[in-house]
């Protein structure tokens, strides 16, 4: 099984490391390393994570949505705005991953809050956020968000900059993930240089 891990370049053999010129070094620690990991680690985790956020507009339903469980992660983006295509991927992650996602959850502390004062969803769209983590289990849904205005105009500011600031967090988290993992494997920087000039 296919599990994804965000580390340093270059870790691990040596000898392969020292081949790689500096570009290749640095897109190498951008990228994600693969390794081969088992299941049984990750059945005993209840970590649950799922965010979703859409409408449904004159270019039809677009939306953005990820979901952990159980060390997969999948992700999907849906947008019609010049006819482009819905983007669906799944992918395995390790527990450094994971571990950062339940930090970037915990440090929140978004278990505490409570969506009742919240804007609901409406024709602009909605956004649903549903977390599980240790003995907590919350689940959110509010109007999409367009700026810090909305959130000092509404009736829980303190509440609802919680959830857009960690929703910020998950999401750059997680697309940035998404895009390591479908980089494709492009020409070292060094060739690029060569092409350009």
């Amino acid at each position: 099984m296919r599990t994804i891990e965000l580390e340093g370049a270059a870790r691990g053999n040596s000898a392969s490391a020292e081949r790689l010129n500096q570009p290749q070094r640095v897109l190498a620690g951008l990228r994600a390393r693969c390794v081969q990991t088992t299941m049984s680690s990750y059945d005993k985790d209840p970590f649950y994570l799922r965010y979703y956020t859409g409408h449904s507009g004159k270019h039809g339903h677009e939306f953005l949505e990820f979901e952990y469980s159980h060390g997969r992660l999948r992700y999907a983006n849906n947008s019609n705005y010049r006819n482009d295509s819905l983007i669906r991927k799944e992918m395995w992650v390790g527990p450094l991953v994971v571990k950062e996602l339940k930090h970037i959850v915990e440090q929140s502390e978004i278990t505490k809050e409570d969506d009742t004062n919240w804007p609901k969803k409406n024709i602009v769209g909605k956004q649903e956020l549903e977390i599980r983590v240790g003995n907590d289990h919350i689940a959110f849904e509010t109007a999409k968000i367009g700026s810090l205005a909305d959130i000092q105009d509404s009736e829980d500011p303190e509440g609802l900059r919680v959830f857009y600031y960690l929703v910020q967090d998950l999401r750059l988290e997680i697309v940035a993930m998404a895009v390591l993992y479908l980089l494709p494997d492009l020409p070292s920087l060094q060739d690029q240089a060569h092409l350009a000039a």
